[in-house]
């Protein structure tokens, strides 16, 4: 027998999240552990299921498997200074191995007050970040054109963490838009959604949608940083 198709989250997915905040200890979560799975990690495992299958009809390079993809609930808490045991999110990783470890990612986060999808370049190492920044400056309209489907989406640059100054080997570039990017420390872009898009096949179709319209920017980070990695595993061995 087939798995069923992914119809949405439970309706008391959010509502577990959100108790799961004020009831941090494990004796609550095993008592209420049928109302996750029920409510998020299986519908989370049916949209992973799913989104792998229509990626892969659409000759999209990415994927994404439940055990290879997703986060888990439980926080590892051993370098942390906040220490409870569970986070009050649920979230999946979408790249070209499936992994949690491969560089081009999309990736979703479901909370109480904060959904969002995310797609781009996130952590990368310093090496692969630098010729990240060169290539912008270097191929600055093509760039602009890889970004265009994601901003017409309403997609926008994570800033949060951006450095404070601009970047050694960078400082005569005088342009404030061009600037702004090269302080980037993830070149990642990010839309929020409401929790309405729980609701039936609404967020698999989004993630779906935000897939082709990240084609472009992927291909050009993919040709950015892949050279880099080839090189490093090839040192190595």
């Amino acid at each position: 027998m087939s798995e069923p198709a992914y119809q949405g989250f439970g309706e008391k997915a959010l509502p577990f999240l959100k108790a799961l905040g004020f009831h941090q200890n494990r004796e609550w979560f095993h008592d209420n552990k049928a109302m996750f799975e029920e409510h998020l990690n299986e519908p989370r495992g049916r949209l992973i299921d799913d989104l792998a299958a229509r990626l892969s009809e659409a000759g999209i390079p990415l994927t994404c498997g439940r055990k290879t993809s997703t986060f888990r609930i439980n926080r590892d808490v051993r370098f942390t200074k906040e220490k409870h045991p569970y986070n009050t999110h649920v979230s999946a990783v979408v790249t070209r191995t499936g992994t949690k470890k491969d560089q081009g990612l999309l990736y979703f986060h479901i909370s109480p007050d904060d959904c969002f999808l995310s797609v781009g370049f996130y952590a990368m190492e310093s090496g692969e970040l630098r010729a990240f920044r060169e290539a912008i400056l270097a191929r600055k309209p093509e760039f602009d054109a890889a970004l265009k489907p994601l901003l017409s989406l309403g997609y926008s640059f994570d800033t949060d963490d951006s450095l404070k100054r601009t970047p050694r080997g960078f400082e005569h570039v005088d342009d404030p838009d061009l600037i702004a990017l090269l302080r980037l420390r993830h070149l990642t872009l990010s839309r929020r959604f409401g929790p309405e898009r729980l609701d039936g096949t609404g967020l698999l179709e989004d993630i779906l949608t935000l897939a082709k319209a990240a084609q472009p920017l992927l291909n050009f980070g993919w040709r950015v940083i892949d050279p880099i990695r080839a090189s490093r595993d090839d040192t190595a061995t």
